[in-house]
């Protein structure tokens, strides 16, 4: 007897579709599974044979052997538990219907139940782009396999139900569509609880609009964390394909709500400056997403920048630059994406007092320089925007009006990231800080005047042509903060502006 049921399998994000075949035939019965799996594929069986019997399903005696196929990738972990179950169902004639649209992910337990998988919504966007029309699932995934348009989720709370279901009499109903409410979009605090700060309030706007990388400079208990914190609350509503992307790598993860499966706010990762290199940029044996992948289309915080190790903030690097990571191991690689706006903050010296004009600073020019050089060039270079946050004095933190409140704002940033879509139609750019090369000069049209001083800029502060460029993107997302097409001088001004913590701090390099 031979049968042939759809299952998924799972590396990383990278999902692939498996035929899970099965042979039976008389003689001493075995139970063989081959294709490639490893230890959690071949434990399986055990797994299988003690949920069927505490299911009160029993098979015939026979040779089974079960092969995964394609025989040549990799099967890792308890997913493809549910499709040998089905087919050995199969092979015994106990179902009914037809499936050979559908596919089905699980990991079944020795009652029978069966427990949740990481990774259900890239297998289920996989299945449907191979023409699959219904999924089952366990029940835990159901809601976040929901949201794929064109795939009937069936979601399955133990192998009975699924028995009873497969015989022709339904039980399992469908899965309605997960559809998040408004407030699931916006949460957090708010920017009007900032008091002072307003250039600095200024530059998040910006960096919002253009999604550009940020780092505040100033000593300790100035706000550089509060401000940062506040940041998602004015970065625009996400749309429904980065919610699904971003819904991905959380669900590899292990890391969705089961309440809310879908990821609609905007993700803020505060990462220690403990975390290690794999911490940050993801990777063990079967390479996991770090922190920088699971800030996705969010942000990435990293407060006092300095304390980090400098090798792991090298490895920030390449994924600043590409938008994505690749984590190769024996097994194979793996590719997260990851564009997210990278927020840094840090004191200026080891006491934290440099450059204050309150309180004097305890350290030697040595240790002040030893301090800064922890963080290199390249790493520097790649930050858009640099802004000294001063402390707040007394009759700004005693005032009665609040500041300008985080809706207010927001409206300004989706104003210009309008503009934005508008201009990079088709071109797969979304927004100011992801313009290429080839399209620089197109888009970043400055008058005379704009052109003027950043050729004299270029010359007098001996610019690398990393930072020309994001000085021209900076400019571009003030002026469409502006509402107007022509960079002029004053954008150039104030773009070149958010670069001159370079020549203070870092001027000896």
């Amino acid at each position: 007897m031979f049968s042939k049921i759809n299952g998924i399998g799972l590396f990383g994000m990278n999902a692939f579709m498996i035929s899970c075949e099965i042979s039976t035939s008389s003689g001493t019965p075995t139970f063989d599974i081959v294709g490639l799996g490893d230890i959690a594929v071949q434990e399986s069986k055990m797994r299988i044979k003690a949920a069927l019997a505490n299911s009160d399903i029993y098979l015939s005696q026979q040779r089974v052997t079960i092969n995964l196929a394609p025989a040549n990738i990799r099967k890792i972990g308890s997913m493809y538990d549910l499709p040998i179950l089905v087919s050995l169902l199969s092979a015994e004639n106990i179902i009914r219907r037809d499936i050979s649209k559908s596919a089905f992910i699980g990991e079944v337990s020795l009652g029978g139940d069966l427990a949740g998988v990481r990774g259900a919504l890239s297998m289920v966007i996989e299945a449907h782009k191979n023409g699959i029309e219904e999924v089952y699932l366990p029940y835990d995934n159901a809601k976040e396999a929901s949201v794929v348009e064109g795939v009937r989720i069936y979601g399955v709370k133990n192998v009975s139900e699924l028995a009873k279901h497969l015989t022709g009499k339904p039980v399992i109903p469908v899965t309605e569509p997960y559809i998040p409410t408004a407030g699931e979009y916006f949460t957090g605090a708010d920017y009007s609880e900032v008091r002072g700060q307003e250039n600095v309030k200024k530059a998040m706007e910006i960096a919002a609009a253009g999604f550009h990388n940020v780092l505040m400079i100033g000593p300790p208990g100035t706000g550089k964390s509060m401000i940062a914190k506040r940041l998602p609350t004015i970065l625009p509503q996400m749309t429904f394909d980065e919610s699904i992307e971003t819904t991905q790598v959380h669900s590899v993860a292990g890391m969705l709500d089961d309440k809310h499966p879908l990821v609609t706010a905007r993700p803020f990762r505060n990462v220690s400056h403990t975390a290690s290199a794999v911490g940050l940029i993801g990777g063990s044996g079967i390479p996991k997403p770090g922190e920088i992948s699971l800030a996705h289309n969010g942000v990435l915080f990293l407060d006092e920048l300095p304390e980090f190790d400098r090798k792991v903030l090298e490895t920030l690097r390449q994924p600043l630059e590409n938008g994505e990571i690749t984590i190769s191991r024996a097994m194979g690689s793996v590719c997260y994406p990851c564009n997210i706006m990278l927020v840094a903050a840090m004191n200026p010296c080891p006491c934290g007092n440099f450059g204050s004009p309150n309180k004097k600073c305890s350290c030697s020019k040595l240790q002040v320089q030893n301090y800064l050089n922890r963080i290199s060039q390249p790493v520097l270079d790649r930050i858009d925007i640099q802004v000294e946050v001063a402390p707040v004095n007394f009759e700004e933190m005693t005032a009665k009006e609040k500041g300008e409140s985080s809706a207010a704002i927001r409206e300004r940033v989706q104003r210009a990231r309008d503009l934005q879509e508008r201009r990079y139609k088709g071109t797969g750019i979304k927004t100011n800080s992801q313009i290429t090369p080839g399209l620089l000069h197109e888009v970043c049209v400055m008058s005379e005047e704009a052109k003027a001083m950043m050729r004299n800029a270029f010359d007098r502060l001996g610019m690398s042509a990393r930072a020309y460029d994001r000085i021209l993107k900076v400019a571009r997302t003030i002026a469409d903060l502006d509402g107007e097409e022509i960079i002029s001088k004053k954008h150039i001004s104030q773009a070149i502006g958010y670069r001159s913590l370079d020549r203070k701090y870092w001027a000896s390099r």
